[in-house]
């Protein structure tokens, strides 16, 4: 397997101009303005768009491209911005994926994954008798993997056009001055109050007298200090310095393990994507750490030989068959899946046309599965992460999905740097055979290492018509993201849907493991008692995942569209 490339982050040639100030596009009256704007959940732009999970952060990453950006500084811009206005998983403490195609056909994939620390252990969730202590992954200082987000945030830098110290004024702005946060803001933080008190050390800017309400604003001067180091010092105001110091003084006073050596030592990585073809379109996706684009490849596979448009949308016929397909690439995804750094993740066979075949022999179109009985093939990730789409006038596709794993990650505030840490050890198998936060199952492919990454759901997408940018997708939803990815591409390729239909209808998921079948509240009646009388247990949830999505219309438009799940939001022009 070719070995990813290392992105240093001595080695990324970046120079800030300390000396130059940046106008502000963020206040009252001007491009951006924190006190007064509205959501706007879908459109249609003839240049350059962005959908996110905020309607300022998407105003940002618009705002910079008609200042002369591209979409990677875009997709820069608009993730500072999140790190600011949507803390449940915006983030400079998580990490995450890009996944982007410039117009000369060339991939990029950029690996900002958390990573274990070095103090990391194997068994360090276990208690004396054996047994996963789930919380100590879940929140407080233990829970927290090496942030990545920064040092992806530079990597990408080498893509873009504009200087970061430009990037990130809005975010520094929005911080220092303040915005108007949403009634659906107001009830998530109150909601997570004590959570944030039990779990840091220090006062919180997210954290006031009495509750919360629309239409306060929010202001945390800590987070722009901390967002001011990076404009000034680059990568090192984050990885060293002031920055760190803090970190590291957050985890000495909770017994937290992440070291002053894990943040100098940290690397964003190079991936090659994943590319396959499904009926005519070209897939691009993203690779092991993440088991996503691995994922949404054998679904689509295991499913593309039957005439799925023909059966009709959400009919019996065609959800138990992608249901099918979803069982059996979960239990793979348990036992084949890992940092392939550390584990030979068998990635040419899991995406053969073959396996796939071999994989649903024993499919029966009339009958549910057993999960226990459905194993791994043989061959010889709260779900509040984040994601954001941006494509530009030039042609450039930016995919991106952040993640704190759980909302508001483990719910520790770094005292006097003012961001939240990430929970994203739970993403790993604390013990073979034991399920993370989201049921999920993993095994030896996922144990804990030192500097090894977590196994990730996170899956940024592209679709390619005719060799030409058509969809930039992806969402939020730890283990539900690649289910909902996958049926995003059906609804759009074989049902025929516009972007707004294909993300904003109602969704299923199944994962192997637990042996049921979750559905939206309003999903298809009718369909769901066929599928009880086929045997499947059907459990009703929640929205399932914020998919955020651009098309390219035969018009050249790009049909923008934001998840109807959450605040999410499109901006462009």
């Amino acid at each position: 397997m070719r070995k990813p490339i290392l992105l240093s982050l001595l080695a990324i040639a970046f120079v800030v101009a300390q000396a130059q100030t940046v106008p502000s596009i963020v206040g009252a009256g001007k491009a951006i303005d924190p006190y007064h704007y509205t959501i706007v959940k879908k459109a249609d732009y003839s240049k350059a768009s962005v959908s996110s999970a905020h309607p300022l952060a998407s105003q940002v990453g618009a705002a910079i491209m008609k200042a002369g950006g591209n979409a990677f500084d875009a997709a820069v811009a608009t993730q500072l911005a999140l790190a600011v206005v949507y803390p449940a998983a915006g983030n400079i403490g998580g990490g995450g994926f890009l996944l982007a195609r410039k117009p000369n056909g060339e991939l990029i994939g950029i690996d900002y994954r958390e990573a274990a620390p070095e103090k990391a252990t194997r068994d360090m969730y276990l208690d004396k008798n054996g047994n996963v202590s789930p919380t100590l992954s879940l929140a407080g200082h233990l829970a927290s993997g090496i942030p990545g987000t920064v040092a992806g945030l530079f990597a990408t830098m080498t893509y873009a056009k504009l200087p970061f110290r430009q990037l990130v004024q809005p975010a520094i702005d929005l911080a220092e001055k303040g915005f108007v946060i949403t009634e659906r803001e107001a009830s998530s933080l109150n909601g997570t109050r004590e959570a944030f008190l039990k779990n840091s050390t220090r006062p919180t800017a997210l954290v006031k007298e009495g509750k919360w309400k629309a239409g306060d604003t929010m202001v945390q001067k800590e987070l722009g200090a901390t967002l001011k180091r990076m404009q000034k010092d680059g990568a090192s105001g984050f990885y060293g310095g002031e920055t760190a110091k803090l970190i590291v003084e957050e985890m000495q006073r909770g017994n937290g393990i992440i070291g002053l050596d894990d943040l100098k030592n940290y690397t964003a990585k190079l991936r090659i994507p994943l590319q396959f073809e499904y009926r005519g379109h070209q897939v691009i996706s993203f690779a092991p750490p993440s088991s996503g684009g691995l994922l949404i490849a054998q679904m689509l596979k295991m499913i593309e030989k039957y005439p799925v448009g023909s059966y009709g949308f959400q009919s019996p016929k065609a959800v138990q068959l992608m249901i099918e397909a979803e069982r059996r690439a979960y239990a793979d995804r348990a036992e084949f899946m890992g940092d392939p750094d550390f584990f030979k993740v068998p990635v040419k066979t899991l995406m053969s046309e073959a396996y796939a075949a071999e994989r649903m022999a024993d499919y029966n179109p009339d009958k549910a599965g057993v999960s226990s009985s459905i194993k791994a093939g043989q061959i010889k990730e709260s779900e509040q992460t984040t994601h954001l789409s941006v494509m530009d006038a030039a042609g450039n596709m930016v995919s991106v999905t952040t993640t704190l794993n759980g909302g508001y990650g483990s719910r520790t505030v770094v005292g006097g740097a003012g961001f939240l840490m990430n929970n994203e050890m739970d993403d790993f198998s604390a013990k073979p055979g034991v399920p993370n936060m989201y049921g999920a199952y993993g095994g030896e492919a996922n144990a804990i290492v030192p500097g090894k990454r977590m196994l990730s759901s996170m899956t940024p997408t592209l679709l390619l018509k005719n060799n030409k940018p058509y969809v930039v997708v992806g969402t939020p939803g730890g283990t539900t993201i690649p289910t909902s990815v996958y049926q995003a591409i059906v609804n759009l390729v074989d049902f025929n849907m516009n972007a707004d239909d294909a993300i904003n209808k109602p969704k299923f998921h199944h994962q192997w493991l637990p042996d049921e079948v979750a559905v939206e509240r309003d999903f298809n009646a009718e369909t769901k008692k066929q599928l009880q009388s086929m045997g499947y247990k059907i459990t009703e949830r929640g929205g399932i995942g914020r998919t955020e999505a651009i098309r390219v219309l035969s018009n050249g438009k790009k049909e923008t569209v934001a998840d109807k799940r959450g605040d999410d939001s499109v901006a462009g022009f």
